[in-house]
């Protein structure tokens, strides 16, 4: 078996994976099994239809229902495969691979592989001269991220190790001291892993932390930086809104991909080096200029006069005694 991420091309073959595209944009991803049927409510599909067919094709069903045909980027798989755990969504992962810096002949740790739709972002970007090791509490959810990179890669990449256990407990046992280039930490509290991250990565080395909410994005940022062993964080997140197009009618969608989660990034300093104050001075956890700056004047409220303020109160005491006599009058 050919053990080397590719591309594939050419006319669709028994035992590929196919997303089809129908009436109103739904998706539906089969694989192909010579003689098998996929039924859907407007009609069956056969198999045999798209075997043999060319990428990008279109077939029809039984009642004639157009469908197109495409083998299906790694998006498309990652946002239909089975999950055990909430997977990391491509606009997050695009951002980790990116902003953490991951590259081909990087050594990279993971904690945890969830249901594997990180892990394959990251194992595209290493190619077959990096290597990744994952770290996963749960067997169950081991099993399923391990099912999922054998399914969109057809082969279990033998540059991943999959490490049943705590990182923060478990990475000495697995892993050499200063070894490691990058980390990328999805859990629930990443600040109880500092030492660990401080003895796997190298000096220089990038860590990455995804984060769900405000409270952990400003621990897991204190603790980096009271530990002394980091440069200071930087953090962000990525809302993602598509765009209709028909026409002249281009426009924002009304739905969007807004908060799914935090990124925060940091890089572990050389042993014994003191990280100088560069821009900001060092300040306690609060002073009277942080409340204030929740003022209006800062956050750019307009003062209403009392005369806005008395008038306004005229409309709506007048709308309430509209609506009062009109309710009255039904009953």
């Amino acid at each position: 078996m050919n053990e080397t991420l590719r591309t594939l091309r050419g006319n669709f073959q028994a035992g590929e994976r196919v997303q089809l595209t129908g009436p109103k944009g739904r998706l539906n991803t089969i694989t192909l099994a010579a003689g098998a049927v996929f039924g859907t409510h407007r009609g069956n599909i056969r198999h045999d239809d798209i075997i043999g067919k060319p990428d990008a094709s279109v077939i029809e069903n039984e009642a004639g229902v157009k469908y197109l045909v495409l083998r299906p980027l790694l998006t498309d798989f990652v946002l239909s495969m089975p999950r055990g755990a909430a997977i990391v969504y491509p606009k997050d992962a695009a951002n980790i691979v990116t902003m953490g810096d991951i590259h081909p002949g990087a050594r990279v740790i993971e904690a945890g592989v969830g249901s594997g739709g990180l892990s394959m972002y990251l194992l595209r970007a290493l190619g077959s001269s990096g290597h990744l090791t994952s770290f996963e509490r749960r067997e169950d959810f081991a099993e399923i991220a391990q099912a999922n990179v054998t399914t969109a890669f057809g082969f279990r990449p033998k540059n991943w190790d999959v490490v049943l256990g705590s990182f923060e407990t478990a990475v000495e046992q697995h892993i050499k001291p200063g070894s490691i280039d990058r980390i990328v930490l999805d859990m629930l509290a990443p600040w109880e892993c500092i030492d660990a991250i401080c003895y796997a990565l190298a000096p220089g080395g990038v860590l990455t932390c995804y984060v769900a909410t405000v409270t952990q994005l400003s621990r897991v940022a204190e603790d980096l930086k009271s530990s002394g062993r980091f440069t200071e964080p930087q953090a962000f997140e990525t809302l993602h809104r598509g765009w209709h197009l028909q026409g002249l009618a281009v426009r924002p969608e009304h739905r969007m991909s807004g908060h799914t989660g935090f990124l925060l990034t940091a890089r572990l300093l050389a042993p014994g080096t003191v990280l100088p104050s560069f821009v900001r001075r060092a300040k306690p956890e609060f002073e009277d200029e942080d409340i204030a700056v929740w003022n209006p004047e800062h956050v750019g409220e307009r003062k209403v006069s009392d005369k806005k303020v008395r008038k306004s109160l005229r409309q709506a005491t007048k709308s309430a005694e509209s609506s009062s006599q009109v309710a009255e009058h039904d009953k």
